[in-house]
């Protein structure tokens, strides 16, 4: 099991920009290789994919409301996924929450997820 520990939350004027971070960590970490990714969901909404990321940060996917806005990355010394968001609209606020699966194709469809982390709130102002 891998823990997750999210962070960069905050209030942002529409346009800006917020980077997110989730850290993991967990004696998985020392054996297998695995996708992180994030999801998000507002109030009243269902939780929506985002983007993931594959171990090696090759393979990146991204939900087509945040292509050329939002940028996936990973450190895989750090175990660490990053979600640079800029441009950003008052539809992107929500809670985002950071997530990990086996693989990128597995992890967006948000099904039997491995771990989950606390979720950060967005709010983007208008």
């Amino acid at each position: 099991q891998v823990q997750l520990v999210e962070s960069g939350g905050g209030l942002v004027q529409a346009g800006g920009s917020l980077r997110l971070s989730c850290a993991a960590s967990g004696r998985t970490l020392s054996y297998y290789y695995y996708a992180m990714g994030w999801f998000r969901q507002a109030p009243g909404k269902e939780r929506e994919f985002v983007a993931a990321v594959s171990w090696s940060g090759t393979f990146k996917d991204y939900a087509d409301s945040v292509k050329g806005r939002f940028t996936i990355s990973r450190d895989i010394d750090k175990n660490t996924v990053y979600l640079q968001m800029n441009s950003l609209r008052f539809e992107d606020t929500g809670v985002y929450y950071c997530a990990t699966k086996d693989t990128v194709e597995r992890l967006r469809q948000g099904l039997a997820i491995d771990s989950w982390g606390q979720g950060t709130q967005v709010t983007v102002s208008s």
